[in-house]
């Protein structure tokens, strides 16, 4: 059952929505060749208790750790480990936390200083995606809408969309209704309505759209282990169009980027 949340719950889910994206702006400080992901794991979990949080992934379902850290071809839900980040390595970080009741959901795929002009390719044409899905997420329209617009514009460069993977409702559940899968049909699936929170996420991977799960019962990776690209917003319907809750300036702070992608969902 999809709930519906009031503007004071939007406004306290906007809060740890925030609280991921400041994570993710600190995690951007120390992302470069040799550090490990155990290291980037740790920083995230002491900047989401300062900011009176809790990691929400931490113990949920069972995962060990406070962020998903998937390189390369690995899509999602890697664990973060002793390894130490390579030159030209991309990773996808998936971040969640929760206070006042509500989580916060938000990811980011980083470059590990100089990367294939074809992934960082796969990079853009990933994260234009999740805004043009975004930008569906409006009163009337329906899941498919968004999904068909992910997987329309990707498809159109020559990617794989993840199938068994998918975006969600948000709340105070990590998971609720409505599934957001990054593929569909114009006009199909649940109508959205005002007031609805969810999470959209495109997974996109380089070359075919099929996965394999390791048998560590989380790790995901493309089968033709190519690198899969994947970027997260939480989003709510405010006044029947699509509000960002998160947000990618505090990465962008740090990485020097200038953009307005994400002006057209601001209030």
């Amino acid at each position: 059952m999809i709930k519906i949340k009031t503007l004071e719950e939007i406004e306290l889910m906007r809060e740890s929505a925030l609280i991921v994206s400041k994570t993710l702006g600190t995690i951007a400080k120390e992302i470069k060749p040799g550090v490990t992901t155990l290291q980037l794991d740790k920083i995230a979990e002491e900047h989401i208790r300062d900011q009176g949080a809790v990691p929400g992934f931490l113990g949920l379902y069972d995962f060990p750790n406070t962020l998903c850290m998937s390189p390369n071809e690995q899509v999602v839900h890697g664990f973060p480990n002793n390894d130490p980040l390579q030159e030209g390595d991309i990773i996808s970080v998936d971040c969640g936390a929760l206070k006042n009741g509500f989580y916060g959901d938000h990811a980011y795929t980083f470059e590990v200083g100089e990367v294939a002009e074809e992934t960082k390719k796969l990079l853009q044409i990933t994260k234009e995606s999740l805004y043009l899905g975004i930008r569906e997420f409006r009163v009337g329209n329906r899941v498919g809408d968004v999904g068909f617009a992910i997987q329309n514009y990707t498809e159109k460069h020559g990617y794989g969309v993840v199938r068994e993977l998918v975006g969600h409702g948000l709340g105070r559940k990590m998971h609720e209704d409505p599934e957001m899968p990054n593929y569909g049909r114009r006009g199909r699936g649940k109508k959205f309505k005002e007031g609805m929170v969810v999470a959209i996420e495109p997974m996109i991977n380089m070359g075919t759209h099929k996965i394999n799960h390791l048998k560590d019962g989380w790790t995901i990776k493309t089968a033709d282990l190519k690198p899969s690209a994947h970027f997260e917003h939480d989003v709510a319907i405010v006044n029947g169009k699509p509000e960002l809750l998160s947000t990618f300036k505090y990465i962008y702070d740090v990485l020097g980027i200038v953009s307005n992608e994400e002006d057209e969902f601001r209030m």
